[in-house]
């Protein structure tokens, strides 16, 4: 092979290597990725509320499944990996139902956020169409007599944007304070249940698996009793042949 051969040939590497990675690209192009959870997308506070739900029902349903899993596991010969096989399908599901819940919250906070953003602007139309509709009142001209007269005080003006828009924001932190707490309170609530639940999946795998030993035990005594009687039966059979 000639040198001028050996440097096509260089000059060919990357671009068959670019060639061979196209088809692979083109096909993830356009795709969600493999694996990813299925989220449906929500469209009203109703429906989020819903979701929410139903994603601690199935929560709870697959952890029960988990716990019947884990005891059919405890009944099989290769139990490791069928406990791996369970605890990964559990993985799973919890992933998807974490994903689904997610989406839900964040469309109900988003929610609160573009009401409260709707109730600000609002606010702020009415107050201009109120300043101007007091800028547009003619003056009371003022008589001789009136201008002997000590001057009235004005009324008090009521609060202003700047004060409304405080005020407003002071509530909205003291509710988003309380919806923190009770989030936190919620989660602590689900980890004890998810915790109980757990708890009492391995106190029940622990009595079927006692359970299987015990019955282990018993048929192989019994068996080794009857072998034992089958012995002297042919002894006692023998010695009466001689």
């Amino acid at each position: 092979m000639t040198p001028s051969t050996h440097l096509k040939l260089a000059l060919l590497m990357p671009v068959l290597g670019l060639a061979l990675l196209a088809p692979a690209r083109a096909q993830t192009i356009g795709q969600a990725p493999q694996g990813a959870p299925r989220v449906p997308v929500t469209h009203s506070v109703e429906q989020a509320d819903a979701t929410l739900a139903q994603v601690a029902r199935d929560r709870a349903a697959v952890h029960a499944r988990y716990a019947q899993d884990e005891q059919v596991c405890y009944g099989k010969f290769f139990v490791n990996r069928c406990l791996d096989q369970a605890r990964e399908k559990r993985r799973a599901a919890l992933a998807e139902l974490r994903a689904v819940e997610v989406e839900a919250s964040h469309f109900k906070r988003q929610d609160s956020v573009d009401k409260r953003d709707a109730e600000l602007a609002e606010r702020a139309r009415k107050d201009a169409e109120e300043q101007a509709a007091r800028a547009a009142q003619p003056r009371p001209a003022k008589t001789p007599a009136a201008a002997d007269d000590k001057p009235v005080a004005a009324p008090k003006a009521g609060p202003t944007l700047a004060e409304r828009q405080a005020e407003h924001d002071a509530r909205e932190q003291r509710r988003q304070a309380e919806e923190a707490a009770g989030a936190a309170r919620r989660a602590a609530n689900v980890a004890a249940y998810e915790r109980k639940q757990q708890e009492s999946a391995e106190r029940k795998a622990a009595i079927a698996k006692k359970k299987q030993e015990a019955g282990a035990k018993r048929a192989a005594r019994e068996e080794a009793e009857r072998k034992k009687a089958e012995a002297a039966a042919a002894a006692a059979a023998s010695a009466l042949k001689q």
